[in-house]
């Protein structure tokens, strides 16, 4: 959860590096809390019917876009790609395949042109 909470807080910082476990863990309480949110509709009726997707659930999935983009582009830092690295998605199939082993890959030891190690820091915080 605490990864969750970092990402909220850095919800717009696009610069620096994110290990692998706060990208996972951002988006396993994302995938959580979008659950939620869809029984949360259907519980309270507030899915229009054929529409898919109910208010809450639209709600929150707007303002998880910046967050989730945040700490993908700062996991793509830490594996020594742009940013920009992202767009690869829209190569049908290939692009999804690779994006996802990026998110997977260990990030680069020590510094890189992004910033300092995070599991090096981590370790001299704790």
């Amino acid at each position: 959860m605490k990864y969750f909470l970092h990402a909220l807080k850095n919800y717009a910082v696009f610069r620096g590096r994110a290990r692998r476990q706060e990208y996972w863990m951002f988006t396993l309480f994302e995938l959580i809390f979008a659950i939620a949110a869809i029984v949360l509709d259907h519980l309270l009726g507030t899915d229009p019917a054929g529409a898919g997707a109910g208010y809450i659930y639209s709600l929150f999935s707007l303002a998880m876009i910046i967050p989730g983009l945040a700490v993908m582009v700062r996991r793509l830092h830490d594996v020594n790609k742009s940013g920009w690295f992202f767009f690869i998605v829209f190569i049908p199939l290939v692009g999804v395949i690779w994006l996802l082993v990026l998110m997977c890959t260990e990030g680069t030891l020590g510094d890189n042109e992004y910033g300092s190690d995070p599991k090096a820091f981590e370790a001299v915080a704790y």
